[in-house]
């Protein structure tokens, strides 16, 4: 499969050929999905917690006498229906972690880089040549019209890239072993330097591949 190449000014100044194994994988929604929930869930703290009636400060006598008094019967001021009292079934800390496997997040992964290609939502440029200033980075993104929310996918971590983008609303910078599908998901349009996507096809391509079943023999 070819690709246009972009230059920084947006015009096309190049073809490159990508992999059909990592850019052209048919739409799994059901493994995207539980990929997704799989990523949220590991981002969840798990820290809320509530006080039983065991827990929470206060005495646990009872209030007044049983009768006579002319009110409602009444025990403990701990008692969940008395303000200030224990909590019932509340939220206590708890681990979300899901683990999924190696293989599902790699079929996702690359379920989703296709689908970018295949709904154009994939900008590849030469090189990210530009100074570490927000302004270049502004006129580049409006160029290739990725100005409201993009992904910038690099071989490897680029620290004028990192600070020409980091102050832009809706623009996230990622070096290419970090990607996930949350983050391309999250992005309208990913934008790859080369580099970067020759990364990711040795990362996740079909030598990648050939190599953990070298591995595993």
């Amino acid at each position: 499969m070819q690709v246009p190449v972009y230059g920084l000014t947006g015009e096309v100044i190049d073809q490159i050929e990508i992999s059909d194994q990592v850019f052209a994988v048919p739409f799994n929604e059901g493994v995207v999905h539980q990929v997704m929930v799989g990523t949220l869930a590991n981002a969840r703290q798990g820290t809320a917690s509530t006080k039983t009636r065991s827990e929470v400060a206060g005495s646990s006598r009872k209030m007044f006498r049983q009768k006579g008094t002319g009110q409602a019967r009444a025990g403990s001021r701990r008692s969940p229906t008395r303000r200030g009292g224990g909590i019932t079934f509340g939220p206590r800390p708890r681990d979300y972690h899901q683990d999924t496997p190696k293989k599902m997040r790699r079929l996702a992964l690359k379920c989703v880089l296709s689908s970018k290609v295949k709904d154009e939502e994939l900008k590849v440029v030469q090189e990210l040549k530009l100074e570490p200033k927000t302004k270049y980075m502004v006129q580049m993104l409006n160029a290739l019209g990725a100005d409201s929310s993009a992904l910038v996918v690099t071989a490897g971590p680029e620290e004028h890239v990192i600070k020409a983008a980091r102050n832009i609303k809706g623009i996230k910078t990622m070096p290419a072993n970090l990607l996930n599908v949350l983050d391309i998901l999250s992005h309208k349009v990913l934008l790859m330097t080369v580099s970067a996507v020759r990364r990711i096809e040795e990362l996740w391509g079909e030598k990648a591949v050939e190599e953990v079943k070298d591995a595993s023999v």
